[in-house]
C-alpha cells in the first residue's frame, strides 16, 4: 500500500488530494492543527508548522509520497529537512505568481521568477512560494513542483471565480457592471483537476498546471449564459473603476479577475506541459455550472471576499449613467 503524507490536508485543495490519495487506495496521512475535520478514510496527526517539533511524529516513517501546498517558505524548507531524505517523492503544490515577467503571452515555466523570500523579509506571496521551490529542488529528481494558475470551483475561499455566476444571477433583469475584457484573457483550471493530476503524476520537474486561455470577455459571457442573465452589461473604462476604488483582480470591491492592461501574460501561460505529462481539463461550461449551482446553495448575497455588493455596483452604474 502506498503510505501518503500530506502537509495540510484538510483545505479547499489539500483535502481533495487527500480524498483523492484515499479513493486510489493509498495509506493518507494529513499533518494539520486539526481546525478543520480531516478527509474521510486519513489519519490525522496534530501538530503546529510554527512549532520545531512540528514533524517529530512523522519523521520516523518512510513515505511513498509526501505533497505540501504551504505559502510559508520556513515552513516548507523545515519540512524538507525533517522528511526530505525519507520521502520517496515529493511533491509541491506552488503558484503561477512566482513569475515576474506578467507581459510575455504564452511564457512556459522557463519564464524568470521573483528573488527568493529571504529570512526577515516583509511577507510576499509570490517570492514566498519561490524560497518553498527552492527548497523542494534540493531534492533533485525526486521533486514535482506545481504551479497552477487561477483554481476555481465549488466551495471557493476566495470567491474569485464564483463571484460573476453570483453577480449575473442577482441582478436578473437588471444591469450589471463589467471591467474592459479588451485585450484581457481568463486562464482557469477546476480544483478538481488540479488535484486528480497531483494524485496521478509520476514524473518530476515543474508544471504549469493551468487551463487553456481564453479571452476575458467569452469567460463572463459563458457565465452570464448559465447563469440566466437577461438584462445590459455596461463597460466601465479600467481608469473609472480606478478612479472610484475599485479593485483589480481580488479582494473587498474588486472586479474579480479584470487586471491591469500591462499584465497580459499572467493569465495567458502555456500549459503545454501539464497536457503531455496527463493532465485533464473539465469542460469549462460543467464547472461553471457546478460553481453556479455552489452559489445558490452558499447564498447569492452572502458576504463575499471578492467582488463588489450588489449596492455597491449600483451606485457605480448610477454614476456612469446607466440603466439599473
Amino acid at each position: 500500500m502506498t503510505d501518503v503524507l500530506i502537509l495540510g490536508g484538510t483545505g479547499w485543495l489539500s483535502g481533495r488530494v487527500a480524498a483523492g490519495w484515499v479513493a486510489a487506495g493509498a495509506a493518507v496521512t494529513c499533518l494539520a492543527r486539526g481546525a478543520r475535520s480531516a478527509p474521510a478514510g486519513t489519519t490525522l496527526v496534530q501538530a503546529d508548522r510554527d512549532d520545531p517539533d512540528a514533524y517529530a511524529e512523522v519523521a520516523g516513517r518512510e513515505w511513498d509520497e509526501v505533497v505540501d501546498i504551504s505559502s510559508q517558505a520556513s515552513h516548507v524548507a523545515a519540512a524538507v529537512q525533517a522528511l526530505g531524505e525519507r520521502a520517496a517523492r515529493w511533491t509541491y503544490v506552488s503558484s503561477a505568481s512566482v513569475y515576474s515577467d506578467d507581459k510575455t503571452i504564452g511564457a512556459d515555466e522557463s519564464a524568470p521568477r521573483h528573488l527568493p523570500a529571504q529570512p526577515g523579509d516583509e511577507y510576499e506571496y509570490g517570492a514566498q512560494k519561490v524560497a518553498a521551490e527552492d527548497a523542494v529542488a534540493r531534492l533533485g529528481d525526486r521533486a514535482l513542483i506545481v504551479r497552477p494558475g487561477l483554481v476555481v470551483g465549488t466551495g471557493d475561499p476566495s470567491d474569485r471565480f464564483g463571484y460573476w455566476s453570483a453577480a449575473f444571477a442577482r441582478a436578473g433583469a437588471g444591469t450589471v457592471l463589467l471591467p474592459e475584457t479588451d485585450g484581457r484573457h481568463a486562464q482557469v483550471i477546476d480544483v478538481e483537476d488540479l488535484a486528480r493530476y497531483i494524485v496521478d503524476a509520476r514524473h518530476s520537474g515543474v508544471d504549469n498546471a493551468m487551463g487553456d486561455v481564453l479571452p476575458l470577455g467569452d469567460l463572463l459571457a459563458r457565465i452570464r449564459t448559465i447563469a440566466g442573465h437577461t438584462g445590459d452589461i455596461v463597460t466601465a473604462p479600467d481608469e473609472w473603476l480606478v478612479a472610484r476604488d475599485v479593485q483589480y483582480w481580488m479582494g473587498a470591491r474588486s472586479l474579480p479577475l479584470w487586471l491591469p492592461a500591462d499584465m497580459p501574460g499572467f493569465m495567458a501561460r502555456s500549459n503545454r506541459r501539464f497536457v503531455q505529462t496527463g493532465g485533464e481539463l473539465s469542460p469549462l461550461e460543467a464547472t461553471i455550472r457546478r460553481v453556479r449551482a455552489d452559489e445558490e446553495a452558499r447564498g447569492i448575497d452572502r458576504e463575499r471576499r471578492a467582488g463588489l455588493t450588489r449596492a455597491d455596483e449600483r451606485e457605480l452604474l448610477q454614476r456612469i449613467d446607466c440603466p439599473q
